[in-house]
């Protein structure tokens, strides 16, 4: 949920397994358009008469099961970035030290807010860790809320 940008990969809960299938963009792009005519999917032997090479093969068949077992398979939504903003200046209003404060005030009222909030912050290490705790922390309400959105209920308590 954290990458928002998906400019390389993107992500798949298996809601039979639990586990998060990670999968490239361009692979996922590739088998969309060779899989689908319409948006009718294509018998997968067709398949057979591309010659790809095998280092991405198993890409390749795991963006045929992404997109031939949508019941088994739920895109892992990016975080909204309204509520990761809202977070970074509650943070940053909670901080008592003037230097600190204004140094992040200034980086979230830039253009490039989460970036230059990201590397204003690394400058600060104790308030670094400090915000790597609430974000943590509040990831984790949001991946909890999700996961209740799409009927699955977490077996812990906490995320790997």
């Amino acid at each position: 949920m954290e990458d928002v940008s998906r400019d390389a990969f993107d992500y798949f809960l298996d809601l039979e397994t639990g586990s998060v299938a990670t999968i490239s963009v361009d692979a996922l792009e590739g088998a969309k358009s060779s899989l689908y005519k319409g948006d009718e999917l294509i018998d997968e032997s067709l398949l057979e008469k591309f010659n790809m090479p095998e280092w991405i093969e198993d890409e390749v068949e795991l963006a045929i099961r992404i997109f031939s077992e949508k019941e088994r398979y739920v895109r892992i939504p990016e975080r909204e970035s309204k509520e990761a903003y809202s977070l970074m200046k509650k943070f940053t209003e909670g901080i008592d030290e003037l230097r600190p404060h204004d140094k992040l005030s200034d980086a979230l009222n830039s253009p490039d807010a989460f970036s230059r909030f990201k590397k204003t912050l690394s400058t600060f290490p104790e308030h670094k860790k400090k915000w790597f705790a609430l974000n943590a922390k509040a990831m984790e309400k949001t991946i909890t809320d999700w996961l209740a959105s799409i009927g699955v209920k977490p077996e812990q308590e906490y995320y790997i």
